[in-house]
């Protein structure tokens, strides 16, 4: 029994700390955010199986990862090169007929990728767009040509 109530306490307290924490909708999350996500559910669940079941060493570790996301979100927007730091820039991958292959070969994306983007908007041809962008939370965007529209 003794489990449930660390698995309901672990539970309401990460959806209190992520609600203080902020919130953006999911596809606009940036890989800082989803790995404090990922690491504040660890945080909980190791404080459910391990050996210490104390809830106040539960709440300080959540707690100070929530913290730390604060500390850093606060650089972020006093400090938009700091920014750019933790969350990355976007990346043009294709522009005008042309692929930007450095960029596609440091990402680890082929051509077949960006091509799915395409689909996906409802276009068929690569001189139906004018750019595609890799954004800073992991999605590639489509930007048509004004011929396409």
């Amino acid at each position: 029994m003794a489990a449930v109530f660390r698995a309901l306490f672990g539970y309401c307290f990460l959806v209190f700390m992520m609600r203080i924490a902020g919130r953006r909708p999911g596809k606009q999350i940036t890989p800082f955010e989803f790995l404090m996500v990922f690491f504040m559910g660890g945080l909980t669940l190791t404080s459910m199986v391990a050996d210490d079941h104390s809830f106040i060493n539960a709440a300080v570790q959540i707690l100070s990862v929530a913290a730390a996301h604060y500390a850093i979100t606060a650089l972020k927007l006093k400090s938009p090169r700091f920014g750019r730091i933790v969350d990355g820039t976007p990346l043009v991958l294709f522009e005008h007929g042309r692929w930007r292959t450095e960029s596609m070969k440091a990402m680890r994306l082929t051509d077949e990728d960006v091509l799915a983007m395409v689909r996906d908007q409802g276009l068929e041809r690569l001189d139906q767009i004018d750019y595609a962008v890799l954004e800073r939370n992991g999605e590639i965007s489509i930007v048509p040509s004004a011929r396409a529209k």
